[in-house]
């Protein structure tokens, strides 16, 4: 036996580490997503932003890549964790304590044959509900070690934001109780809480979930910029008319 007998010292990479820790983004998000959200305000001269415009601002944000999937929730991807998006709009973010994010389509009569309205046993179309949420989530674990959903909170303007992220989970039936609400859309109530947390509407299957917004979101508020004037903008570029060919087409 040799002196001094030693385990070898091997390289090795902890596939196991995120890309970040949860809610903890690179030192540098703020400012790079107030830049995204000037530049936005300025060139379209409105405060509109959809779910695409979000995934993109927060993948170049990041350094991620974005590549727009069937299941939604892993559009934005770096290295072993992918990211649903999603956007909210508030009258003020800062103050947002809760958020109802849309979470998909999930039909129980296409995914199990079940009939639907409400004589239909609650409990057991909350579960077929929940199944079909909880196969796409076990779908995007088997490609990816951590699945998150990242949300922006907007106000109408967009000079506030508030940014969050927490993990995407798979979500157990049993946990709530289920019943039918007012306007007959089915309801999941957490048993320990009494708290609302999942709408389900019959009529086009859209599926809702209820999360807490984290004490430790990242509030950000920007400068309204000056919409950027079109002149300026095609002189910048430097336009001339040979940039447009014309002709009359017969026939």
């Amino acid at each position: 036996m040799m002196e001094n007998d030693k385990s070898p010292k091997l390289r090795t990479v902890n596939k196991s580490v995120p890309a970040f820790l949860l809610n903890e983004f690179p030192k540098n998000f703020p400012f790079l997503l107030g830049k995204e959200l000037i530049y936005l305000l300025a060139s379209k001269g409105k405060s509109e932003i959809d779910g695409t415009d979000w995934e993109n601002m927060f993948a170049d944000c990041v350094g991620a890549k974005w590549q727009p999937s069937n299941v939604g929730l892993e559009d934005i991807v770096m290295g072993n964790t992918a990211w649903g998006a999603k956007t909210v709009k508030s009258a003020n973010p800062a103050t947002q304590k809760k958020v109802r994010l849309i979470s998909g389509r999930n039909s129980p009569v296409y995914s199990f044959g079940d009939k639907i309205d409400t004589s239909t046993n609650p409990a057991v179309l909350g579960k077929h509900v929940l199944d079909i949420w909880n196969e796409r989530v076990s779908i995007v674990y088997e490609k990816f070690k951590h699945v998150r959903t990242v949300v922006l909170i907007r106000s109408d303007s967009l000079s506030e934001v508030v940014v969050f992220e927490f993990e995407t989970i798979r979500h157990d039936s049993e946990l709530y109780k289920w019943e039918w609400n007012k306007n007959n859309n089915l309801i999941g109530i957490d048993k320990w809480t009494n708290k609302h947390k999942f709408t389900w509407q019959p009529h086009g299957s859209q599926f809702t979930i209820i999360e807490d917004v984290p004490e430790r979101s990242l509030l950000i508020r920007i400068k309204q910029p000056t919409s950027l004037n079109k002149e300026q903008i095609l002189t910048t570029l430097g336009f001339d008319k040979s940039w447009i060919s014309i002709e009359r087409r017969n026939g």
